[in-house]
């Protein structure tokens, strides 16, 4: 057949154009109502993004607003004679380990409830909380001249005293806050020692440091061990492992894996870890191994797609340069894959990060007064904390919920930034 003989595009379009104004009619209305089918998707589209975003925001000022007076606690402002008070010391000795002892032995609780009754009056002398001569010390470590002059301190007060300035409680500790705010001597001030504290028993002498070591100790055993070898499992299955049953079969228990429920993974730490190692209970490597087992699935099957991604042209370019297979994976396949890799891995790591419940089979739900020193030393986590404060009836304590939230989303966002920047870092185009 001839190409005069083909019709043309102009003479296909001609006769498959509706003709007549019937037709015509009905090709604007089917016209039309396509156009509005999309228009209407794509305010649907814009809907649910809208409805996200609106979500989003009241979330995070929800816990910004109560978060940042868990950032704040009640404080009485007293004034101490040192001189006067008979309490001793030098630099070195008010600085050194043994301090807090030393100052509890000559008195300093009893002398800070001398000059608060003289000062504040007996009733709200007794609001100051049992500890507070710990932030007291701690002032005279940081500055050791203090112990030469008289210094007002701001120190913290019992939740009864608290929740009366703000306007909640018995009438009576309303009206002491009252009296105490008029004078000038009660007020909420910004909490830094909330970043440097760990656990208590009341909420004005909480702290979230212990959690937070505990967190980035446990993160880092985590990492050390889901990374590697989660990395070497994508490469070997991808790369070198034959195609047979036995393959197809560690690819389904992989994929299974990964959609476990976390709860597993605990009873599992529970059932091998504690079991070998029983004196290593509510540690942060043991925490760390348990969610290393949570997270390699999802680094393999990252890591196999990004491995997958990769074009064959590659390895075929320096398999015909002369690179030996080993080369070829390791020289030019593994750091093009690397950035998915990294994907992957933060996926898992944020994953991991908001884990409770394997956490508390293996006994990280405990009373941390202390931070850990190392791996082997008890601590809990950020989550954790957050679930035992949550828990709490006092008023106060939902208030550091909220900033414990907010300290986890910002160590969040910190992991997963750096995460980021190693990814955009390692990427290369090809």
């Amino acid at each position: 057949m001839s190409s005069a003989a083909l019709p043309t595009a102009a003479a296909a379009a001609e006769q498959s154009a509706p003709a007549g104004p019937t037709r015509t009619a009905a090709f604007q209305k089917r016209l039309a109502r396509r156009y509005r089918a999309e228009r209407n998707f794509r305010l649907l589209g814009l809907g649910a993004v809208g409805f996200s975003v609106a979500v989003l925001i009241f979330l995070l000022g929800n816990m910004l607003i109560n978060g940042i007076a868990g950032f704040q606690r009640t404080e009485l402002a007293v004034t101490i004679d040192f001189p006067a008070s008979g309490i001793t010391g030098d630099e070195v000795s008010l600085r050194a380990p043994s301090a807090m002892q030393t100052l509890e032995l000559q008195g300093l609780p009893d002398v800070i409830t001398f000059f608060a009754e003289q000062q504040l009056g007996a009733e709200a002398a007794r609001q100051i909380t049992p500890d507070a001569w710990r932030d007291v010390a701690a002032a005279l470590a940081d500055d050791p001249s203090l112990i030469t002059r008289s210094a007002t301190l701001n120190l913290p007060v019992s939740s009864a005293l608290a929740a009366g300035l703000e306007g909640e409680g018995s009438p009576e500790m309303q009206a002491l806050a009252k009296r105490l705010a008029a004078e000038g001597k009660l007020a909420r001030n910004w909490d830094w020692g909330f970043l440097a504290r760990s656990d208590a028993t009341t909420p004005q002498a909480v702290g979230i440091w212990g959690a937070l070591k505990g967190t980035m100790l446990t993160m880092l055993v985590t990492l050390v061990l889901a990374f590697p070898v989660g990395v070497l499992a994508a490469l070997y299955l991808e790369e070198y492992a034959p195609r047979n049953r036995w393959t197809d079969l560690i690819e389904v228990s992989i994929n299974n894996l990964a959609a476990v429920p976390s709860i597993i993974f605990g009873l599992l730490g529970l059932a091998v870890f504690l079991a070998l190692f029983p004196s290593l209970r509510s540690t942060p490597l043991v925490g760390g191994m348990t969610l290393a087992l949570m997270t390699m699935p999802v680094i393999v099957i990252s890591g196999r797609n990004a491995i997958k991604a990769v074009p064959p042209s590659i390895r075929d370019g320096a398999l015909a340069i002369g690179a030996s297979p080993v080369q070829v994976v390791f020289h030019h396949v593994l750091p093009l894959a690397l950035p998915g890799m990294l994907t992957g891995t933060i996926i898992g790591m944020a994953r991991a990060l908001g884990e409770t419940a394997p956490l508390l089979l293996i006994g990280m739900r405990a009373f941390i007064a202390t931070p850990p020193d190392g791996f082997t030393a008890r601590a809990t986590v950020l989550p954790m904390q957050i679930f035992l404060w949550s828990d709490e009836i006092d008023r106060g304590f939902v208030e550091r919920t909220s900033a414990a939230i907010i300290v986890l989303l910002a160590f969040l966002l910190a992991m997963n930034g750096l995460a980021i920047y190693l990814r955009n870092r390692f990427e290369k185009r090809w």
